[in-house]
């Protein structure tokens, strides 16, 4: 029970940044400024070293000239920029003309924060949509396949086995690669979705299958039938309720592989695409080992998406260990 409110609180505190990511973040994803290209992060201070303060501040970064010629990032500690709940629709902004970047900026002076939570939006609801789609097909046709037997069994069955011989990354490679990598964003998500669906289905349909073998061979259903009861009815009514505790653990364990996906396309340059966001498509940067080593606030994507994972295994392992007593 433990995990599943530490896996619960997690995912809903993730989910609802995301959702309301415009009232979170401190700017617009796209709003940018060359000027200050991987500026680190700011910190936050109560103290000047003279006085404390009761509004944490920082100090703007300016560019200086190193000791070995390289440009660098100093504090300039004339200025104070004091934090304001509040500001201008969002739920904190700075004091001063230039933007604050709590996580670090990116090659084009975007703030790191603002852009996770805005991608946020795509990398988790890939997830739900595609588990959820996943979750339809594999029900229907595991359940038809069961209830039914014979040649229609032989049939889906069959079809379910030549998927998973497939491996399903290059299978996601291999279908990404069909479309042309100048697709708009909007098209490309809506593909991710589909693809990523196709992959999901064949593993919940067998075991769903076998389930409903059992199922259908009780006295319940056995009487609805006897009573003339449609088949439809007798699915809907009788027989899938019985799967639910199992398919609701199995889909809520199986989201992560779908973030973990459009993660990875995306990260390939074959998903989510600029002027767009997600986390895969911010991780692209780190692929540079060079930029990991300079500017480390690089990895955050992999951090939040790492977490988001940890979550959701949490919380299906809770959910196996409160429904487990009632999983066929």
């Amino acid at each position: 029970m433990k995990r599943l409110w530490i896996g619960g609180m997690g995912l809903l505190l993730f989910y609802l940044l995301s959702a309301f990511a415009p009232f979170f973040a401190p700017y617009d994803y796209r709003r940018e400024d060359r000027t200050m290209a991987f500026c680190p992060p700011h910190r936050l201070r109560f103290s000047d070293g003279k006085r404390l303060y009761l509004r944490p501040f920082v100090y703007p970064y300016v560019k200086e000239v190193g000791e070995d010629g390289m440009t660098v990032y100093a504090e300039d500690r004339s200025r104070k920029w004091f934090l304001r709940w509040f500001k201008d629709g969002h739920l904190f902004g700075f004091d001063g003309e230039g933007m604050v970047y709590l996580l670090g900026a990116d090659a084009r002076g975007r703030d790191y924060l603002s852009r996770l939570l805005y991608g946020g939006r795509i990398s988790l609801s890939v997830g739900l949509i595609g588990a959820g789609i996943s979750f339809l097909l594999g029900m229907l046709i595991g359940a038809v396949a069961g209830y039914f037997g014979g040649w229609v069994d032989t049939i889906l069955m069959r079809a379910c086995e030549v998927v998973m011989l497939v491996p399903g990354f290059y299978l996601m490679l291999g279908l990404r690669a069909v479309f042309p990598l100048d697709m708009d964003s909007r098209a490309v998500y809506i593909m991710i979705v589909v693809i990523m669906s196709f992959l999901g289905w064949a593993s919940l349909s067998r075991v769903i299958r076998g389930q409903v073998l059992y199922i259908s061979q009780q006295p319940f259903v056995l009487s609805a039938k006897a009573l003339g009861m449609s088949h439809l009815g007798i699915l809907i009514r009788h027989v899938l309720p019985h799967t639910l505790s199992y398919v609701v653990v199995a889909v809520t364990l199986s989201i992560p592989g779908y973030i973990l996906g459009e993660s990875a396309l995306s990260m390939l340059g074959l998903g989510i695409q600029e002027p767009f966001v997600s986390w895969g498509n911010m991780l692209s940067t780190a692929m540079n080992i060079t930029y990991i080593y300079l500017y480390p606030w690089v990895l955050s994507p992999g951090v939040v998406i790492f977490w988001v994972v940890m979550c959701y295994n949490l919380f299906g392992d809770g959910l196996r260990d409160v429904l487990g007593g009632r999983t066929l």
